[in-house]
């Protein structure tokens, strides 16, 4: 018997199709979440509402409150990228102007007022507060290097790291501070989108002027 006739089954998923499963994972735990509750929902429902089992779940996460990281992780890359190409002398807070975000997103969820609605559950649930909170705490080096990078330091350079840390800080608390305020509130998708990046904006503005 050859060693293609050996062969059974599926083929392998791409690195591609396993990143998209964590994804639709993190959007249903979401979904769930949110209308009922994190104490409420099981793993065996997540894999329900994606339409896989429960044995998939968790081989590629942890815990049900660890299905929503590659929502929060999704706009690392990019925003490091930005870090990269962001000028000399130009305005930190503009790596958010309108011409440069499209496409962007912060945090990948089903629409501007679940993510909100997620952040909101990091106040309450520990679970969740970790995970947003390591998910902040693994980006820093990202930051750090594109910051390392951009002005040619070496590795190991305390600026960029300093830098990376305020940086981070300043994204996370917009968001939270966007995120706690429209809880009664439920604009349009444009709206919602333009009033957090203008958010993230002032963050940035407020984070390059430091303190006085």
């Amino acid at each position: 018997m050859t060693a293609a006739r050996a062969r059974t089954g599926r083929p392998p998923l791409t690195e591609e199709r396993k990143a998209e499963i964590r994804l639709e994972i993190g959007r249903a735990a979401v979904d769930l979440f949110v209308t009922q509750g994190v104490a409420a929902t099981t793993g065996e429902q997540i894999a329900q509402a994606v339409g896989v089992s429960a044995r998939t779940v968790w081989r590629y996460f942890p815990s049900k409150e660890a299905c929503v990281r590659p929502l929060f992780t999704a706009g690392i890359d990019m925003l490091a990228a930005r870090l990269r190409e962001w000028r000399s002398g130009q305005p930190l807070e503009e790596i958010f102007a309108p011409e440069y975000t499209t496409g962007f997103q912060l945090v990948a969820g089903p629409d501007r007022a679940t993510v909100g609605a997620l952040v909101r559950l990091t106040r309450t649930e520990p679970g969740l507060r970790a995970v947003w909170l390591q998910t902040h705490d693994e980006a820093e080096p990202a930051f750090a290097g594109a910051l390392a990078e951009r002005a040619g330091l070496p590795a190991g350079d305390l600026r960029p790291v300093i830098q990376a840390a305020m940086f981070n800080a300043a994204l996370r608390a917009a968001v939270e501070h966007y995120a706690w305020h429209t809880a009664d509130t439920e604009p349009d998708l444009a709206t919602a989108e333009a009033e957090l990046l203008a958010t993230l904006r002032t963050a940035l503005k407020v984070a390059a002027g430091g303190l006085c």
